[in-house]
């Protein structure tokens, strides 16, 4: 059998998937789109210049170009799956078609941040991770995977508040809760990552660290970094109400977690000792979560979530 994922894995986290399909057996190939980068300055400047007065993003298309080259290198596939298909050209799928009887797409965003309604004629099979977005368009529902090895126990930890993420507007609601851990005398340590990010200085104090950086954490140290806290950060981003890879994350290492995202209660891993749902005022913030134990979850419920169940899900294996 043979499986070809692709994806923009800026992350990283896709490249997860084709390992688990090839621990099966399976011939898995990944094609990256997102590993193809500027050849020099020259071409750089090229790009820069096409995007403003031509409005083309010529190293967009030599990405998709060099894609679709390697595609036909694999020759046809059993299935393949594109991951946030809306940063691919629809041209481009039309041509990836025709190398599979079986084209999926899977949504991590949800389609209010990046519309892809004019690909779905395209596909055989959808699946998101946004409720309201699998129940509008009759996709299939699907959360986010645990790609780590569980660990045994929680490991001890220098920080109450760990947190990690890009440079945008939920910095406000991060000074809220900062301002809260103060008063409650709880300690923290934040990463905010972007390109923007020089434009800020580090905040150091006795009780929080915030740093900024422009260029992210390697995917195989966001683990040691999470392992710092013992309860972690996950803040949605606008018109988003998927689950993060963090809520996974923080299932592996045995992490509470502390989110903004109320569509969390719905499943069935949701424990109000592991997971405290904020209010919009942050009043229900308190000391006493950071102090009670995490509740282990049932083998049942924990495999639900693993990268393994996630693979024979989509893939129908």
């Amino acid at each position: 059998m043979k499986i070809c994922v692709i994806s923009f894995d800026f992350w990283q986290y896709d490249a997860h998937i084709v390992e688990e399909l090839r621990r099966k057996g399976i011939e898995a190939h990944h094609l990256n789109i997102g590993a193809y980068q500027h050849k020099n300055l020259s071409a750089r400047i090229k790009n820069t210049f096409s995007k403003v007065i031509l409005k083309r993003n010529l190293k967009n298309e030599l990405r998709q170009k060099i894609m679709l080259e390697n595609l036909q290198n694999l020759g046809m596939q059993d299935q393949i799956l594109v991951i946030n298909p809306e940063l691919i050209d629809r041209k481009f799928h039309e041509e990836i078609r025709k190398f599979t009887p079986e084209y999926i797409a899977y949504l991590y965003d949800s389609l209010a941040r990046c519309p892809a309604e004019h690909l779905f004629d395209l596909f055989d099979e959808v699946f998101s991770f946004d409720r309201s977005d699998a129940e509008k368009h009759q996709f299939k529902l699907i959360t986010n995977y645990n790609y780590l090895p569980e660990s045994k126990v929680a490991e001890k930890s220098q920080f109450d508040l760990v947190y990690l993420a890009s440079f945008d507007n939920r910095r406000n609601v991060v000074d809220q809760i900062l301002q809260k851990m103060q008063r409650l005398k709880l300690t923290s340590h934040i990463i905010i990552v972007g390109k923007k990010s020089w434009k800020k200085k580090w905040s150091l104090n006795k009780s929080s660290t915030i740093i900024y950086k422009t260029k992210r954490i390697p995917h195989d140290k966001i683990p040691d970094y999470y392992k710092k806290g013992r309860v972690l950060l996950d803040l949605m981003r606008d018109n988003q109400t998927g689950l993060s890879f963090r809520i996974f994350e923080a299932m592996a290492l045995k992490k509470k977690i502390i989110t903004n995202n109320p569509t969390i209660k719905e499943f069935d891993f949701y424990n109000p000792e592991n997971i405290l749902v904020l209010n919009e005022e942050i009043s229900n913030l308190e000391k006493s979560f950071f102090e009670e134990p995490y509740q282990e979850l049932s083998s049942e419920i924990y495999n639900k979530y693993t990268l393994e169940n996630w693979v024979k899900t989509v893939f129908n294996l």
